[in-house]
């Protein structure tokens, strides 16, 4: 068991953490405020590499395991957590195009995808069908040659502003339950697809959430990713990634926050001495160092049993985005109390980390969600002692 980064992986680390600084720090507050979506910046990660980290070489990308990816996504979301977040959903969408679409779809998307050129979003979650996917509503009827699609998707992230979808729809009857769902590569400018306003949301401000609605919307069959039945299989496999992705990203904005909280320390005098002087703040600093240190772990040990196939490996993915997206907002929360009324304000980054990270333990499902999926598993006879 080694828990030191290999000189590679500390490499994509730094490449990252410089281009973080390079091309998110200048702008991230800006994007924040006035709700830009920052797609030259994601074009200019797609040229690193960074928009098709873990999908396969042969629809362009990296192939990385899941845990190298952890490490680029945790440097960028110290800055800026919304725009690194929609780039893990790219990054997340960009696998399961490039695994399952057919040889001429993943031909074409994947090249575009991985450089970032074209961007894609992920539709699962519809207005009626949040925790509960496998009941979603959105249909695709094969008819001839074509699927014809209809129904709608709610809080799709990128929403009117990307180039793919990746849809999942249920194929089957009505009743047909998880086994009818299928995924499919739709182009997000095909006829019949509308977009909702956009919302206005607390925090991720810098990408666009819309809901979107297919009325008569038809695609050719070879879009279909995988065989029809195979979408929630498909969709709960990018969920473990997807997961462990915003985990990540609490944890960087946890790291973007402390750093903060120990500058902030050692500059803010009060009674004439540094406020770092103070053994209340010190522990609290040694606590909010502590849990992250916890929770970075944590998702690190996910990403490995996900990369190494491991049996239980959705139990710590759940158990990883649960523990890493709670402690994360901890750590911002404590570093922003902190500041003070300074960390209240928008000059400094705490509260705007405060509210991108939020989120986190929303969506990718709940931390409720987290918590029905690690109880199930650890009801098992075997559970304690094989989940450690």
């Amino acid at each position: 068991m080694d828990f030191e980064l290999t000189e590679e992986q500390r490499a994509f680390a730094q490449t990252a953490r410089e281009f973080a600084e390079g091309q998110l720090a200048p702008h991230a507050a800006q994007w924040d405020a006035e709700g830009i979506f920052p797609k030259e910046a994601i074009a200019k990660a797609g040229e690193l590499g960074f928009c098709g980290l873990y999908a396969p070489e042969n629809a362009g990308g990296l192939a990385l395991p899941r845990l190298d990816a952890t490490l680029v996504f945790e440097e960028m979301a110290a800055i800026d957590p919304s725009t690194t977040a929609f780039i893990t959903i790219h990054n997340m969408a960009t696998w399961m195009l490039g695994t399952w679409a057919t040889p001429a779809v993943r031909e074409h998307w994947g090249p575009l995808l991985t450089t970032g050129e074209k961007l894609a979003s992920y539709c699962l979650t519809e207005p009626g069908a949040g925790s509960d996917a496998a009941s979603l509503k959105t249909r695709a009827e094969l008819v001839g040659n074509e699927y014809v699609i209809n129904g709608s998707k709610a809080f799709i992230s990128g929403a009117g502003s990307t180039d793919v979808l990746v849809l999942m729809a249920r194929a089957g009857d009505a009743a047909s339950g998880a086994g009818g769902i299928s995924a499919f590569a739709v182009p997000a400018d095909a006829p019949g697809i509308t977009y909702g306003k956009k919302e206005h949301k607390m925090g991720w401000n810098s990408q666009p959430t819309r809901t979107i609605s297919f009325d008569n919307v038809r695609i050719p069959a070879d879009h279909l990713l995988g065989r029809e039945g195979e979408g929630f299989k498909i969709a709960m496999k990018g969920l473990d990634g997807g997961r462990i992705n915003i985990a990540t990203c609490s944890v960087g904005a946890a790291q973007g926050a402390l750093n903060a909280a120990q500058q902030y320390l050692h500059d803010r005098k009060q009674f004439g001495k540094p406020i770092a002087s103070f053994q209340a703040l010190q522990f609290k600093l040694a606590d909010m160092a502590t849990e992250l240190v916890a929770a970075r772990q944590m998702v690190r040990l996910a990403a490995a049993k996900l990369d190494a196939g491991a049996r239980d490996a959705s139990t710590y993915c759940a158990m990883a985005k649960r523990f890493a997206t709670d402690a994360g907002f901890t750590v911002v929360n404590e570093a922003l109390q902190l500041h003070g009324g300074y960390g209240y304000i928008r000059e400094y980054p705490l509260e705007r980390l405060l509210r991108d990270a939020r989120v986190h333990q929303i969506l990718e499902g709940t931390n409720e969600i987290m918590r029905v999926i690690i109880a199930r598993r650890m009801l098992d006879g075997d559970a304690t002692e094989v989940i450690r």
